[in-house]
């Protein structure tokens, strides 16, 4: 692909049967600075292996899915519990296809060719290109990720050995071996109030399990082999500390009764079910729970949600008894990212299928790509994209650093705090930055984006739950605070936003350097401010401070990756363009909304921003200079 003459979106018929990672050219930038240089080499073909299969296979097959989704059977002909979840037959394909080729596994065990496991970037990278193609599916993928990361930190090596052999089954690139994770935490009458769990965990002395008795309200990936929840154990006390985190096996543990003809291990955890392919559990292999009903849901299809009753279902404990809250949100962290990664995604593919519309419709003897009110659109909506997708990999890198360094025994305390700060704000504008770009997308397409045909219609309705899984704005807003209180945060957060602007210096940066410095000042005045005032007013403000937070940090990376390529030996000055068009709309106002100001900004810069076409640093600077 010729990226000095941009892509030609008029060669698409849509955003399938394409490769999403040879034409998110967004992506592959930020993997180059997240990824050390050895990294990206032994990824990149296999990135771009993975955004051809997403492209093709897994893209029509989740349409499909969409149409015929996963179907609860809870009972047997004979009326007895079953929790069989029958999916269709693509579903098996796309798990084959992105487990197989290490969605999970390379970011925990050494994938073949390297010596050590890849960063968490890199299963991020993964799920957003899978999520180009369905986001739903993501979920147990995402999920199965942060089960493995939670047995990881927290199986005791000698003690908890049966844990190890659920990480094992969580990690496998052999699809014949792998069980997929879950999380059960909601509760009806809890809610986002995790404290308020009712859900008991008694020991079992003559059965040698922990047992688990109460409900779970929104229970996504409902038939997981690798389900984590939240018990409170006999005595201990109300809130959040007196939670334990459990591991709960779908089928009977104990079970070795089955009615598959395949050979079964009773110490591999993944053989204590059956796998979901061969049929249901015999009644008698079932754990002792009961899958009430599966959500009729506005989306995400393709991964079963339901209602889960515990009955004494047998259960491992994780960890240390009282920690449960604690290790979930180390679960969370990931989570977090992977609905921004997932959110990004979404964005990714909105947009491409909006360039390819927009390059292919012809309106009054045009292509609308040439009218200048869709190209200021496909501009700003290209803009988003580089930004969500910059500051999602920026926390990712952070994450990944910190989850190094604990492998090594070692600590990352700087990157701890300020990705304890930044993550949440990841999940939170990133989820609100898709259902809106979905909409318009819906838009740009006309009556067509509205039809269950187009796959506009399905990207809506899957962006629909990112403002909700992981936590909604309210509570992510009141997790800054705390991150703020707790962990300091504004402080790493201050030397990295003084440490991306001291670097800047190009003169097509200066004005917009220039008003994020401003706008940085500002910033750690608010934070000041807040440090002294009463809770009720910090959280009146925290969500406004989230979004302020997202605006100047994210700006300051744009910035510094703008100088970064000015400065390079094949200078481009394309993000110099995308970086002063964030800064232009995000921090400046403008008089008389801009209408007076005789800006042609995203009529010049249009090749560069929504085609990738190459543009000199000269070229840049003069786009700027006449947009002021």
């Amino acid at each position: 692909m010729d990226t000095d003459t941009g892509i030609d979106y008029g060669t698409f018929e849509e955003g399938r049967h394409v490769n999403y990672w040879e034409l998110d050219q967004t992506l592959q930038r930020e993997l180059r600075r997240v990824y050390t240089g050895d990294e990206f080499d032994w990824a990149e073909s296999r990135l771009s292996a993975f955004g051809e299969t997403v492209g093709h296979t897994i893209a029509d097959n989740a349409d499909d899915i969409d149409d015929h989704g996963p179907e609860l059977e809870p009972y047997d002909k004979y009326g007895e519990v079953q929790n069989w979840v029958r999916y269709p037959e693509k579903q098996y394909e796309n798990e084959r296809l992105a487990y197989g080729q290490g969605i999970v596994a390379d970011s925990f065990e050494a994938p073949p060719g390297r010596d050590e496991p890849m960063p968490l970037s890199h299963n991020l990278a993964m799920q957003y290109l899978l999520s180009y193609a369905d986001p739903g599916f993501d979920c147990p993928v995402a999920m199965t990720a942060g089960a493995a990361l939670v047995l990881e930190k927290f199986s005791r090596e000698g003690e908890d050995d049966v844990l190890r052999e659920y990480y094992d089954a969580l990690t496998s690139r052999d699809y014949e071996d792998l069980i997929e994770g879950a999380m059960f935490l909601t509760e009806k009458q809890g809610g986002s109030d995790v404290g308020a769990n009712e859900t008991r965990a008694e020991w079992d002395e003559s059965a040698g399990y922990w047992r688990l008795t109460g409900e779970k309200w929104f229970c996504s990936n409902i038939d997981a082999e690798g389900t984590l929840a939240l018990a409170r154990t006999e005595d201990a006390p109300a809130g959040t500390a007196g939670l334990s985190m459990f591991l709960v096996p779908h089928g009977d543990p104990d079970s070795t009764n089955h009615d598959s003809d395949r050979d079964r291990d009773r110490d591999d955890p993944l053989t204590k079910g059956q796998r979901r392919e061969d049929g249901p559990l015999s009644p008698e292999d079932v754990n002792d729970q009961r899958y009430r009903r599966l959500k009729d849901k506005l989306g995400t299809i393709s991964v079963p949600t339901g209602e889960v009753e515990f009955t004494g279902a047998k259960a491992y404990l994780v960890g240390e008894e009282e920690h449960g809250f604690r290790q979930m949100a180390e679960m969370l962290n990931l989570e977090r990212l992977s609905n921004a990664a997932a959110s990004c995604g979404i964005i990714g593919r909105v947009l491409l299928e909006s360039k390819i519309y927009a390059a292919n419709r012809e309106a009054f003897g045009e292509t609308i790509d040439q009218y200048p009110l869709m190209r200021a659109d496909l501009v700003d909506m290209a803009v988003t994209h580089e930004a969500a997708t910059t500051y999602t990999f920026e926390a990712a890198r952070l994450l990944s650093k910190r989850e190094r360094a604990a492998r090594a025994g070692e600590t990352a305390d700087d990157a701890y705090r300020l990705m304890r700060l930044l993550i949440p704000i990841a999940k939170a504008r990133t989820a609100r930055i898709a259902v809106d770009t979905a909409s318009y997308g819906m838009e740009i397409h006309g009556g067509n984006g509205y039809v269950n045909e187009f796959v506009t219609n399905r990207l809506l309705r899957d962006a629909q739950v990112l403002p909700i899984w992981e936590g909604t704005e309210n509570i992510l807003s009141l997790d800054v605070l705390r991150a703020l209180e707790r962990e300091n945060a504004h402080e790493p957060l201050q030397a990295a936003i003084s440490e991306r602007l001291e670097y800047v210096s190009h003169p097509a940066l200066a004005d917009a350097a220039a008003t994020v410095e401003g706008e940085f000042h500002d910033l750690m005045g608010a934070l000041a401010t807040l440090a002294g005032e009463d809770s009720e007013y910090a959280q009146l403000s925290a969500k406004r401070l989230a979004h302020y937070v997202f605006d100047v940090f994210t700006a300051a990376v744009l910035l510094e990756r703008a100088q970064r390529d000015l400065a390079a030996e094949d200078e481009n000055g394309r993000l110099a363009l995308v970086a002063n068009h964030f800064v232009s709309r995000e921090l400046t106002d403008q008089e008389a909304r801009g209408i007076t100001s005789g800006d042609r900004f995203a009529l010049e810069a249009y090749e560069s921003i929504v085609r990738y076409e190459s543009v000199t640093a000269e070229g840049a600077r003069e786009i700027v200079a006449e947009s002021e």
